[in-house]
Parts: structure tokens; C-alpha cells; sequence
């Protein structure tokens, strides 16, 4: 038997069928995949060309994979997370089949938490980030093995969007803002969940990397680092201890002055909109990208959209982050007419991409202005989405990192619309995210 944390234990029941993944090289662990008949062979389409490499390729990074079975299931589009890491079985968002494997990177994240969660343990939810924050570094570093250290860090900048966005919702509770969170008795973590403890998390891991000597001095570290504590649950205070003791014997004073140099309490109960150390990274993916959304930027002065060059071969280079990274530089920008978000949103198919990363930015774009006629005409357009409405299947998309923000950002723009469809439609979303969806749209 393999020691687990007891909130790692899940139980699943339902019509669901399995397919198991091809066997991959001498591996005696084995992959497979659960979903509803309906859902499996697309399900396995998805998958089954990566998972068990992602596997492989991350027990070279850290130690060898100990729970002898990883398996997908793809749940109920209720399912309010993009995916929970149970032992031997990840849970999955119905999001992530897209026909097209452009979000299969995020079996990468769950996988990742064998070592880094299901492995390696937060002792309470405290310290959260130490789950997360490494599950995100640690997700990151096989981009760069995967990919390229560009593929790396351009991960990084489109997170640094989710964390701005983070930080920005808390403005007015600022204590969530913290990578260490002091919770009172009985209040509900939940309430903090958001973005911060994953990319703050790993910011201080990725600073902490360059800082110590690059990445290839600072994977022996991470390997120690889980070979200490596999199956225990740790503190940050213990983390911080193991980082310093690892270095002293196999650094000496320099690291160690090194790491006096950090500023540690601003990392872990520093609050604010920014980081405390400013972080550059590789922009080599982005270039192409933002070179189109200035492109755009500038052509708001064209009223006839008719009259602009764009094409939807514009995209062709893109692979699914970069479109995001696209959207996302967009909203940097004063927003666009109406005119260019209709165009924008025909000619490359983003109003309707079966993609809910894609779409969700989209319509992140149309609503940035409250008050602007985008913001208008998409919020019925968005929040229809969300409760399936413009769906053949009438399913919800009920994953709380999109259906939060568009219901509050539909609730700047028309409250009534905003409260009624979801009272409409409240019955079919996990209770976790009617708790705090609720909370959004101050129904008490």
C-alpha cells in the first residue's frame, strides 16, 4: 500500500466505461481513461497520445512514479476545478476534450501533483501554495524539457495575467493576497481560492531557481527535496528549513548568504498588486503575438471594419496559449469598438470555439467596459454560454475558473440578467461553485 493524504480519496460512480492507453516503453506503471460512453472515445482521442509520455518525462525531472496507475476520468461538466489530483486518478473537466489536444497540457499540472501534493504534503491550508506553487513550477520546468525554455516562460506570462487578475478580486481582502494564509477558526478556505497560491507559488520557486545557480544546479535540490518528504505533510516553515539545510551542505555561506538576500516575508505575507521582485522572462513566444494585437490596437480608428487586412489565417502560427496570450494582450489595451470586437470575434471563430480557454478570453475582451456597447451585446452572449443555453447539449460550463468571472463581469454589466439566469439555472452547478458564485452576485 501507498500512503495518501485522506483528502486525496474519491469515489466516483456513474455509467463510465475504460479504455486503457497503449503500454509506454519498459513503464510498469499503467494509463488509461474513465468517461461516460457518450464521452470515452473522444476522451481517449485526447489523451492517450500524451499522458503516458508527460509521465515518463516527468519521473526524469523528479523520482519515480510510485502509485503504479495513473488513470483520467472526465467528469460531470458540473465539475468546478479543471482537475483534481486523486491518487491514481485524476478528475477532469469535460473543457479539456476540445477534438484538437490544445489543452491536454493540464494532465501535465495534475500529474505533476504525484510528487508535489499526493507526494509531498501541506500540512493544512495554510500553506496551500506549497501544493500548488510547486505543482506549478515543477508543471513549467517539463514545458522547457517537453518544448523549449521559451515554451517555459511564455507559461509564466500567461499566468502572470491570472495572478494580476487575482490580486486584483482580493483588492479589498488583502490577507488573501498572502502566499501564506492565517485562517480563522472556522473560516472556509475556500473563500481564497484563487491564482495566487500557483503562480505567486511558483514565481518564489522560479526566483529562488535563478537566484541558486539556473535550473540544472537546482533540480538535485527538488529531487532531495521530495526524497526527504515523500508521504509526510510539511509546513512552509519546514520547506523553508530543508532549503536551507540542502544548501548549506551542498553550497556553503554563499548560497546561504544567498538566500538570507530573500525578502521572505514579503513572499509569503506580503500583500499588494505585484510581485516583490520584479521577474523578466523569455518573450520570444509573444513577440508575434503582441506584434498583432497592436496591430489591432491601431486599427481602431478605422470606423468599416470592412476596410481592414486582418485574416483569419492571421492565427495559423498560433498554437491555443499563444491565441490566449493574443486575447489577453488585447485587454492591456483602452477596449476596442464594437465594430472590431464583432469582427474579432467572427473572423477567427472565437464567439463560437468549442476552446473555453479561447472563448472564455473573448468574452473577458467584450465585457472589459461595463458601460461600453461590447460589454451590452455579449454579456447575454456570455452568461448563456456559461448555463448551455447556446449549447446543442445544454450543457453548463462549470468550471469556477470561468463561470466566476463571467457572472461577475455580467453583473457590472446588468445585474437582473446576470441574477436571473443564474437563478434560472443555479440547480445544475457543484455546490461549491453556487456557494461562491452567489457570493459574487450578493445573493444572501
Amino acid at each position: 500500500p501507498v500512503p495518501i493524504p485522506s483528502y486525496l480519496l474519491a469515489i466516483a460512480s456513474g455509467n463510465v466505461h475504460y479504455r486503457a492507453f497503449p503500454k509506454f516503453e519498459d513503464k510498469e506503471w499503467t494509463c488509461g481513461i474513465w468517461a461516460e460512453p457518450e464521452l470515452i472515445e473522444s476522451a481517449y482521442w485526447e489523451f492517450s497520445e500524451d499522458t503516458a509520455r508527460f509521465l515518463a518525462a516527468e519521473e526524469k525531472i523528479v523520482t519515480p512514479y510510485k502509485f503504479g496507475v495513473y488513470d483520467l476520468l472526465v467528469l460531470p461538466p458540473s465539475f468546478p476545478y479543471g482537475g483534481m489530483e486523486n491518487a491514481c486518478l485524476s478528475f477532469l473537466t469535460p473543457t479539456l476534450v476540445t477534438g484538437d489536444r490544445t489543452l491536454v497540457d493540464v494532465v501535465v499540472h495534475e500529474l505533476t501533483h504525484s510528487w508535489f501534493g499526493n507526494g509531498v504534503t501541506h500540512a493544512h491550508a495554510s500553506h496551500f501554495w506549497l501544493n500548488e506553487g510547486w505543482t506549478t513550477y515543477i508543471e513549467r520546468v517539463l514545458q522547457q524539457h517537453l518544448y523549449t525554455p521559451a515554451h517555459r516562460d511564455f507559461s509564466f506570462i500567461i499566468g502572470s495575467k491570472a495572478l494580476k487578475n487575482s490580486l486584483e478580486e482580493f483588492k479589498k481582502e488583502p490577507k488573501y493576497q498572502r502566499l501564506v494564509i492565517e485562517f480563522e477558526h472556522g473560516e472556509d478556505p475556500d473563500t481564497a481560492y484563487s491564482s495566487i497560491p500557483y503562480e505567486k507559488g511558483a514565481n518564489l520557486i522560479l526566483y529562488l531557481e535563478r537566484q541558486l545557480g539556473g535550473l540544472d544546479a537546482f533540480l538535485p535540490y527538488v529531487k532531495d527535496y521530495v526524497s526527504t518528504f515523500i508521504g509526510t505533510s510539511i509546513t512552509t516553515e519546514q520547506w523553508k528549513d530543508h532549503l536551507y539545510g540542502y544548501w548549506e551542505k551542498n553550497g556553503g555561506p554563499d548560497k546561504i548568504k544567498i538566500l538570507d538576500s530573500v525578502d521572505w516575508d514579503a513572499w509569503f505575507y506580503g500583500q499588494g498588486q505585484k510581485l516583490p521582485v520584479e521577474i523578466e522572462y523569455d518573450t520570444t513566444l509573444v513577440k508575434a503575438v503582441y506584434a498583432l494585437a497592436s496591430q489591432w490596437d491601431r486599427a481602431r480608428s478605422t470606423l468599416d471594419v470592412t476596410h481592414l487586412k486582418f485574416e483569419g489565417s492571421d492565427l495559423k502560427d498560433f498554437d491555443s496559449n499563444q491565441t490566449i496570450a493574443f486575447i489577453e494582450r488585447l485587454q492591456s489595451y483602452s477596449p476596442l469598438p464594437l465594430t472590431h470586437i464583432r469582427h474579432l470575434g467572427a473572423l477567427y471563430k472565437f464567439a463560437t470555439t468549442p476552446n473555453a480557454e479561447i472563448r472564455f478570453r473573448f468574452y473577458e475582451l467584450a465585457l472589459a467596459n461595463a458601460q461600453s456597447d461590447s460589454a451590452k451585446e455579449f454579456a447575454a452572449d456570455a452568461v448563456n454560454w456559461i448555463v448551455g443555453v447556446d449549447s446543442p447539449s445544454g450543457l453548463i460550463v462549470g468550471r469556477m475558473k470561468f463561470c466566476r468571472p463571467v457572472f461577475r463581469a455580467v453583473y457590472k454589466v446588468d445585474q437582473d440578467l446576470a441574477v436571473k439566469t443564474w437563478n434560472n439555472k443555479k440547480g445544475a452547478f457543484h455546490p461549491v461553485a453556487k456557494k461562491l458564485i452567489e457570493k459574487d452576485l450578493h445573493i444572501h
